[in-house]
C-alpha cells in the first residue's frame, strides 16, 4: 500500500552512531529503542481512536483511546531489539514472535519457530527487523502472520534498499513499509551498504 522513509532529524542523528563501526553493543541497543521510539509517531498515525469519558480534577469530559489491539512481530533474532522502544510508547501491545534462519544452500528463510497471540486477526500488526535487505525473511514473517489470521499488517525496519522493498511490495501489496534510512546496494554477502553491519551481533554482543 504505501513505502515510506521516515526522514527526522534525531533518526538520522542516531541512526548514524549505530553505524559507527566503533558503536559499543550497549549504545547501539540504545539508540535502536529510540528510533524505534521515534518512528512510532509515524506508524501510529492512522490507528483507530475510541471515544470515551473521563473525569479530570475539574470536570467529566470526552477523551480518546487506542481502539484497536496492538501485536507486535519481532523476527528473531535481530527483531527482538526493537520491540523494547516501541512497547515503551505502546504498553499495552502484545508479542508474537517469528523464527528464521537462512538456508545456505538454498539462500531461502526457513522457519524455526512461530508462536501467535490472541486475537492477532482483530489487531493492528507491526513486524519488526532492523534490516531489510533481500526481502526473503521479512516476507516470510508477514506471510506467517497472514496464515495466523492478520489482515492489518506494517513491516518496521531501520536499513532497507530496493531489492528488499521492492520484493515486499510484490508479496504483500496490501502492507505498509516503514523504513529510517534507503541505502543503495547490497554487497556480494547479501549485506547492506554502507549499512549497520550484523545488526544481531551487534546488538547482542555476539561479534
Amino acid at each position: 500500500m504505501a513505502f515510506k522513509v521516515i526522514e527526522h532529524p534525531l533518526i538520522l542523528d542516531k541512526l548514524t552512531r549505530m553505524r559507527k563501526k566503533e558503536t559499543s553493543s550497549k549504545d547501539f541497543r540504545e539508540n535502536l529503542n529510540e528510533i524505534g521510539q521515534l518512528m512510532v509517531y509515524e506508524i501510529f498515525r492512522d490507528v483507530p481512536l475510541a471515544k470515551i469519558q473521563i473525569e479530570t480534577p475539574v470536570q467529566k469530559t470526552e477523551g480518546y483511546t487506542i481502539d484497536t489491539p496492538v501485536v507486535l512481530i519481532p523476527i528473531i533474532r535481530a527483531g527482538l531489539g526493537m520491540t523494547e522502544g516501541i512497547q515503551r510508547l505502546v504498553p499495552t501491545s502484545r508479542i508474537a514472535h517469528v523464527g528464521l534462519y537462512r538456508n545456505e544452500e538454498t539462500l531461502e528463510p526457513v522457519q524455526y519457530y512461530a508462536k501467535a497471540t490472541k486475537d492477532i486477526d482483530k489487531s493492528y500488526v507491526i513486524v519488526v527487523d532492523p534490516m531489510l535487505a533481500t526481502g526473503g525473511s521479512a516476507s516470510k514473517a508477514i506471510s506467517i502472520a497472514k496464515e495466523w489470521g492478520a489482515k492489518n499488517i506494517k513491516f518496521v525496519c531501520l536499513v532497507s534498499v530496493q531489492q528488499g522493498v521492492d520484493k515486499l511490495l510484490k508479496d504483500h501489496p496490501d502492507i505498509d513499509i516503514y523504513t529510517a534510512s534507503l541505502d543503495p546496494i547490497l554487497n556480494e554477502n547479501g549485506y547492506i551498504v554502507p549499512g549497520l553491519g550484523d545488526a544481531g551481533d551487534r546488538i547482542f554482543g555476539t561479534k
